[in-house]
């Protein structure tokens, strides 16, 4: 796993600012780092990577990498589970390969294929390639969007990276905040792609494409999860074939993620996701297997016990870590330094906590990511149900003589479900309510919170359609982002073997009446894992893995804000409005409504971050 980055502009920049924005990311590799340089007689091209060694150790795995014949060169982050196999493939067409790491096969890959060779690729990744004779630069993205990859594009300037840190340092580069996607970040907690924070700043979409060639940009998706859900069949409908089926196909992804030269383990919550991964990975594995978690005083969200259970009854090597919550404030400052980007999904703080606990034991970490998307865990998947069967008493409602007067006098929650009428936004339950309070607090109108994505998911259930929208968006621009954030801030690879591709285009497959049944959430999940794990172990609520917001908002964190809120500091962004956010502040203090607490946790932490990147610039 590395960090990589690198520009095409005018001319090469000054010497040793291209390794000083390689260096912003040595969380990402501190084993090794290169440099490449070139000057055309039109522009200038340099590309640098951060390495963390994971497969051949050796310094022929360094990088940025370059082609036999010199015309191409590479600089990529991330593993391709199925090298071997293509190295074979590509052996018998006569390429050579020096080293076992997966990178040449990536260059090879291309020179056969060309943007193609993505298609063959099963990992995570995210790659740039300098392309002498088509005169271009090629970024691409994994298919579920693992590993991030932004860029900048302004005039003849090119610039990329893992982070957005380098690109800040690039010398043409203007930190002139997007204002219209603030909103946005307010309601969902995170800025989803393509836009970023900045203008003129992008992310490259998960299964995308981008070729910048001559000034131009095209972009394109090579795998496109919204039309390969379209085009399956939901052809699997007996319980005992898609079990064994799902069974088989996940001891295979799971065998390939194990594969590493460098200590490797799990993350186990005590959940079913994460529960089922580590007993797959211990039936594999040639020895027993390292698994974390972390314990919380607070028994209310504490899982450690249940996951020191599970562990036992698997046999692992378990590691636990109870933290108070004193330790987990204290890393409060350090999010905008590793997340770049406004990012407000509080479970980041824990997920960080859990990463620095495996880094102490392992270089590599398995997880269950995916596992809720895919197989339909979240509660908001039971309320798309009741949204649906419910659907015509909003109906009707919504033909009621009401008037503005009255309806601001019913619940918000009760409001929104009234209105809540567009097909081309149905799943997309309860927005409304936070982006009308978010919407208060801006001095500028806000950009449509709502995710068009779901315009193209053409599905009578609503419960299915959300599923597929949560897979476009909340898990790459959520889930994995948090979890790559903060597994590299301890220089820790995370794998996800339910995100294998062919699981998630699997899982299509599947009747849906399989994933939910008779209201039992991730129902084929469960019965494989209780193959595993008993069900007594595993059948009881889950307290998540958050934090206590709406107390620390009260108390620890109050000081805080309110110097973060003060009117002239307000003022002076030209972002919110004093007045507005004052009265979001007192009734966070008497309501328990989450959509208060929500928010003011988002606003702490855009400010939070413009001090870091805006006001310190």
């Amino acid at each position: 796993m590395c960090g990589i980055c690198g520009y095409l502009g005018k001319k090469l920049i000054k010497s040793g600012l291209l390794e000083e924005m390689n260096d912003t990311m040595y969380h990402r590799g501190p084993n090794d780092s290169g440099i490449w340089e070139i000057q055309k007689p039109e522009y200038g091209v340099g590309f640098a990577q951060r390495r963390l060694s994971i497969l051949d150790l050796s310094e022929l795995g360094h990088q940025p990498m370059l082609s036999n014949d010199g015309k191409i060169v590479i600089t990529y982050n991330g593993e391709i589970y199925n090298y071997i196999q293509l190295r074979n493939e590509l052996t018998k067409k006569g390429y050579c390969f020096r080293s076992n790491c997966d990178t040449e096969v990536v260059i090879a890959s291309y020179q056969e294929w060309g943007c193609s060779c993505f298609e063959k690729f099963n990992g995570m990744f995210a790659a740039a390639i300098y392309d002498e004779e088509q005169d271009r630069i090629v970024l691409a993205r994994d298919r579920m969007g693992k590993k991030p990859l932004y860029y900048y594009h302004k005039g003849e300037e090119f610039v990329f990276a893992s982070e957005l840190k380098p690109i800040m340092k690039y010398p043409s580069f203007s930190r002139e905040i997007d204002e219209r996607i603030i909103g946005h970040f307010l309601c969902n907690k995170y800025i989803a792609s393509p836009p970023t924070i900045f203008r003129d700043t992008f992310k490259v979409e998960a299964g995308s494409c981008i070729i910048y060639q001559r000034g131009q940009i095209q972009s394109f998706k090579y795998w496109d999860l919204i039309d390969i859900w379209k085009n399956t069949p939901k052809n699997i409908t007996d319980r005992e074939e898609a079990k064994d089926q799902l069974k088989n196909i996940l001891r295979d992804s799971v065998s390939k993620r194990l594969v590493a030269d460098v200590p490797v383990g799990t993350f186990l919550s005590g959940g079913i996701d994460s529960a089922l991964v580590t007993a797959v990975a211990q039936e594999v594995s040639q020895k027993p297997v390292d698994s974390f978690t972390i314990g919380f005083y607070d028994k209310e969200r504490d899982e450690a016990p249940y996951a020191a259970e599970i562990a036992r009854h698997i046999g692992t090597c378990h590691h636990e870590l109870y933290m108070k919550e004193e330790q987990i404030l204290q890393m409060l400052q350090q999010l905008p330094m590793y997340y770049d980007e406004p990012f407000s999904d509080s479970s980041q703080l824990p997920s960080m906590l859990v990463s620095k606990l495996a880094s102490e034991h392992v270089t590599v970490a398995l997880s269950g990511d995916g596992g809720d998307e895919l197989f339909c865990g979240y509660k908001m998947y039971d309320m798309a149900w009741i949204a649906q069967h419910a659907d015509f008493l909003g109906m009707i409602e919504s033909r009621m003589p009401w008037n503005n007067a009255l309806l601001s006098h019913v619940p918000a929650t009760v409001r929104a479900f009234i209105r809540n009428r567009d097909q081309n936004y149905k799943s997309q339950l309860f927005i409304d309510v936070i982006a009308e309070e978010a919407q208060k607090i801006l001095l500028s109108s806000a950009q449509d919170v709502k995710f068009d994505q779901e315009k193209r998911i053409h599905t009578s259930n609503l419960q299915e359609k959300r599923m597929v929208l949560d897979m476009t968006t909340y898990l790459p621009e959520d889930i994995l982002t948090k979890m790559d954030r903060a597994s590299m801030k301890y220089s820790l690879e995370v794998r996800c073997p339910i995100l294998d591709h062919r699981i998630v285009e699997w899982s299509f497959q599947v009747s849906h009446s399989l994933k939910y049944h008779f209201f039992e959430k991730k129902y084929l999940l469960k019965e494989l894992a209780y193959e595993y794990v008993p069900k007594e172990m595993l059948d009881r609520p889950k307290k998540g893995f958050g934090v206590p917001l709406r107390k620390w908002l009260r108390t620890v964190l109050k000081p805080e804000i309110m110097r973060l809120s003060e009117p002239g500091r307000l003022k002076r962004q030209g972002i919110f409005d004093p007045e507005k956010v004052k009265e979001l502040i007192e009734k966070q203090e008497k309501s328990d409504f989450i959509v208060y607490s929500s928010l003011l946790w988002s606003f702490y932490v855009f400010q939070m971050w413009y001090g870091e990147y805006i006001e310190e610039f």
